[in-house]
């Protein structure tokens, strides 16, 4: 399950260097965004709430599909998956 994590980790750490802004995005953009988004900047702190819910959001949901998707903890007999597979 490490490894797993560990593997995820480093794809999106490495595959975040690929994407770069243009020159004129750049100039437009608010210090902290320079070199990593095109088009206009933020027009309040309004628009950074709302994008930081959502990057919460979307970790959460991200690390309980990975984690019930590698161990779902489904034991019961009566399980509905017990009915499809015992029929076959």
């Amino acid at each position: 399950m490490k490894k797993l994590i560990n593997s995820i980790l480093i794809f999106f750490v490495a595959s975040v260097g690929t994407v770069a802004a243009c020159p004129a995005c750049e100039q437009s953009q608010p210090k902290i965004l320079r070199g990593i988004t095109h088009g206009a900047g933020p027009d309040s702190r309004w628009d950074y709430l709302i994008v930081y819910i959502a990057v919460i959001i979307v970790l959460a949901t991200l690390f309980f599909s990975v984690k019930w998707l590698v161990k779902p903890g489904e034991k019961s007999k009566e399980h509905i998956k017990r009915m499809i597979l015992n029929n076959q």
